[in-house]
């Protein structure tokens, strides 16, 4: 098994932002969940992977090649979903099946159709009429349509109901049911993330904070309740955040260390970033 994705030392400087230094492993079969708040660089790295944004330094391999060199031959085996629909107004999903038919050599019409009935996309509207869930699931049916090997999801489940969502989410991990397949997600709803991903990479301010397997980095933390009182016996090097308040003490720690005696939770995904970012911001 090789990598999906492989980003190393990625560079890119903005007038008032820069993305320093990423990287990240997405070996093929596994899907990865890209997080971190508005701004912290996921969409800018999302765009220098598919090569539309020239990058400042760094190397970027997507199953093996570099997509600035690979030609259309790489694009056939990449499915994008932006967080954005592009596509025109006054398209049918007819008029989308004819389009992708010419923009894709692999392009599978039956398949498209099927997702689309799947979906509950209506046949007569155009893409004007469509609310922002059916744009979104357009994308995802067109991503999926052709001889896709990676998926590249910027907020692909945005604007889209729980229910729907949840649709979505099996379709996603009914994909990577084929090893050679594998997705690069970001996301807001880091809960959706947290029910499919096998690993998690977090983005703050254009620096990576941690990329590990779901897994690990569930196992790696617990967050403690404890009195004031109780938190000052804790050896603070073990503590990545810790919110007070009139009751005491919760603390995002790292699970090795000794706290023997307190009330302890399993953290989530989210509360795992959010106790970085506050501490940070402390």
């Amino acid at each position: 098994m090789g990598n999906a994705l492989e980003i190393k030392n990625l560079t890119k400087k903005f007038n008032d932002f820069q993305l320093d230094n990423v990287s990240l492993t997405l070996p093929e079969g596994c899907i990865m969940g890209f997080i971190g708040e508005n701004g912290a660089g996921k969409s800018t790295t999302i765009k220098l992977i598919l090569g539309l944004l020239h990058r400042d330094g760094g190397d970027i391999s997507v199953l093996g090649k570099d997509f600035r060199k690979s030609g259309a031959g790489l694009r056939e085996e990449i499915g994008v979903v932006m967080d954005e629909s592009n596509f025109p107004a006054n398209l049918s999903l007819k008029d989308v099946n004819s389009i992708m038919k010419n923009c894709y050599k692999t392009w599978n019409s039956e398949k498209f159709l099927a997702f689309a009935h799947q979906f509950n996309l209506p046949d007569k509207k155009t893409v004007k009429d469509y609310s922002r869930g059916m744009k979104m699931k357009l994308s995802i049916a067109v991503a999926l349509s052709h001889a896709s090997r990676l998926l590249i999801l910027d907020e692909a489940t945005s604007g889209l109901d729980p229910i729907v969502r949840d649709e979505i989410l099996d379709v996603f991990l009914e994909f990577i049911q084929d090893e050679k397949n594998s997705i690069f997600i970001s996301s807001h709803i880091i809960s959706d993330l947290e029910k499919i991903c096998d690993y998690i990479t977090f983005v703050h301010k254009g620096k990576i904070i941690f990329s590990e397997t779901k897994e690990d980095l569930l196992e790696k933390y617990v967050i403690v309740k404890c009195t004031k009182d109780q938190y000052e016996t804790i050896d603070k090097s073990t503590v990545i955040g810790a919110r007070k308040n009139s009751f005491g003490v919760e603390a995002l720690m790292e699970r090795s260390a000794s706290c023997k005696g307190f009330v302890s939770d399993q953290p989530t995904i989210e509360d795992i970033m959010l106790y970085f970012v506050k501490e940070e911001q402390k």
